[in-house]
């Protein structure tokens, strides 16, 4: 069959030039994508050239995966560079995106249980299962709102989840991918009658919670070089730092009978190092040294506190 080269063409013609099917052409037709350029005697659809053009502009869209609402907005802006096509590609490469680090997830994960003893299959299987791939950190943030402070102010709530909750990786390694699943059960787990969620400083009403924990912030900074080195805990300007900010919170003065009782405070606090530990699993390491969590510096510096000669003469 020979097709006029410059039109108008039926359906078929169509579809014959540019490569596809009739019942492709009609659907984009009978959806308002493809308008026709005017009709036969016998009432049979005719496309002109610029049919041909648009056909070809709807497919590439289509091929990008690109559903046919955002291909109908992209057609309506009239031309492929405006503000909506790169908004629909943007929000595509977010999907794939995502996509791509839930497969990766799931990748990991299956070699976890792949790899492991076979009597701990079922058990791994589980406490993967339980996490979403790719995973999100809604479990984490809802534990730390339970733990801090209710009177913190949401700036200072929301720096100190920026620390304090891990992103997931985009390309985990299994032990990663094992350590995020193991640190969803951690926070799942519930509080025990007698062992209290919240430290006891939380629940003092003279207690100033943005003020210690804008402290606390400064002096896990200054603790975290000595542990990168792996000094032992020592006095000196991060533990000065870590009990003055308690101090301010309480508006009291760091005296030796203050850093005595502090000591004692903070030892008899709910212990979570599991959940630290975990996090530093998660984030991995960095030129070979693990990434200083919040809860090793506090750790560091409480154990310098309570190794402080001043302390042990109070």
């Amino acid at each position: 069959m020979t097709i006029p080269q410059d039109g108008p063409w039926s359906i078929g013609e169509l579809a014959e030039r540019a490569g596809t099917t009739v019942k492709t052409v009609r659907f984009y037709s009978d959806g308002g994508l493809l308008p026709e350029a005017s009709r036969s005697s016998g009432g049979h659809r005719r496309y002109g050239p610029d049919a041909l053009d648009r056909l070809e502009l709807i497919r590439s869209l289509r091929a990008l995966d690109l559903p046919v609402p955002e291909v109908r907005r992209i057609l309506e802006d009239d031309g492929t560079g405006g503000a909506v096509l790169a908004d629909a590609v943007a929000g595509q490469l977010r999907e794939l995106g995502d996509r791509i680090q839930a497969l990766r997830w799931r990748e990991a994960g299956l070699q976890l249980v792949q790899e492991c003893a076979p009597e701990e299959r079922a058990d791994r299987l589980r406490l993967i299962g339980a996490v979403a791939a790719p995973p999100n950190t809604d479990t984490l943030v809802r534990f730390w709102r339970a733990w801090l402070p209710p009177r913190m102010a949401a700036p200072d709530r929301a720096a100190f989840l920026e620390v304090a909750v891990p992103a997931p990786p985009v390309d985990p390694e299994p032990g990663q991918v094992l350590a995020f699943a193991r640190l969803n059960a951690f926070v799942t787990q519930p509080c025990i009658a007698d062992h209290p969620c919240q430290p006891a400083a939380h629940h003092s009403p003279e207690f100033r919670p943005d003020v210690l924990y804008a402290g606390l912030a400064e002096a896990y900074d200054l603790a975290a070089p000595h542990l990168r080195r792996g000094r032992e805990p020592r006095s000196g300007e991060a533990l000065d730092c870590f009990v003055g900010a308690y101090a301010d919170a309480f508006r009291t003065r760091d005296t030796a009978g203050f850093r005595h009782v502090l000591g004692d405070q903070l030892a008899g606090d709910p212990r979570i190092d599991r959940y630290w530990e975990l996090v530093a699993e998660v984030r991995g390491s960095r030129d070979g040294r693990p990434v200083p969590t919040p809860g090793a510096a506090h750790d560091w510096l409480l154990a310098a506190l309570t190794a402080d000669p001043a302390l042990r003469a109070a």
